[in-house]
């Protein structure tokens, strides 16, 4: 694992493929600090194991963490076995069928083999966020809920369209954006990897943070 300490090169290298930064001079003070202090960045993303496999979608922020992997910094991958039980309704015009936490595991097991294959499996950090979800208590619960309102949520496009269309939304469904950005306060993520559809939640987790 190399350290480049050359900021441009880092920011030529992380442009590569990616549709937005949020924000960009944000992320190269970071990267300055970063550099400065010889700490790396902790690059996270999330994948919930609703499939037996990854998809190409997947395989490019894989590819983007490897990126960060070779510039220095630390990827953490999130396992959503937690998030997974909700089913993100990011992009979806009715509610996900529930997957029963079995399925969810058997799902987990065979990500982080495919996982393996893009990433380097030595210099990557994996939780499952089940780790922490798992001990929260009905307090803790309220505590997260209560860092975000009905309306906020409501901006998502899904929820909004869902919303006006009179489809229903489940409340375990609302709460999905906070359990997410709560894995970045969790592992004290400093740079969040997602698709365009993410944006919503990867912006809540800045905010939660």
């Amino acid at each position: 694992m190399t350290h480049d300490k050359n900021i441009e090169n880092q920011l030529e290298i992380i442009r590569r493929g990616t549709d937005e930064i949020i924000s960009e001079e944000g992320l190269r003070a970071k990267i300055e600090r970063s550099i400065k202090t010889g700490k790396p960045l902790r690059i996270k993303q999330g994948f919930d194991p609703t499939a037996p496999d990854i998809h190409i979608g997947h395989a490019v922020g894989l590819r983007k963490l490897r990126d960060f992997q070779r510039l220095g910094h630390k990827v953490v991958l999130i396992v959503g076995n937690y998030t997974a039980l909700v089913g993100d309704p990011s992009g979806r015009s009715k509610t996900r069928p529930r997957l029963t936490q079995e399925e969810v595991e058997a799902n987990a097991r065979t990500y982080l083999e495919q996982f393996s294959k893009i990433v380097n499996p030595d210099e990557t950090e994996i939780h499952r966020n089940g780790e922490w979800f798992s001990k929260f208590s009905f307090i803790d619960t309220l505590n997260l809920t209560a860092l975000s309102t009905v309306a906020r949520i409501l901006e998502r496009d899904d929820f909004e369209k869902r919303y006006k269309a009179g489809e229903p939304i489940s409340i375990h469904e609302l709460i999905y954006p906070l359990m997410q950005a709560y894995d970045s306060v969790a592992i004290d993520a400093d740079v969040e990897l997602g698709g365009t559809e993410q944006k919503f939640n990867l912006l809540l987790g800045r905010q939660v943070q």
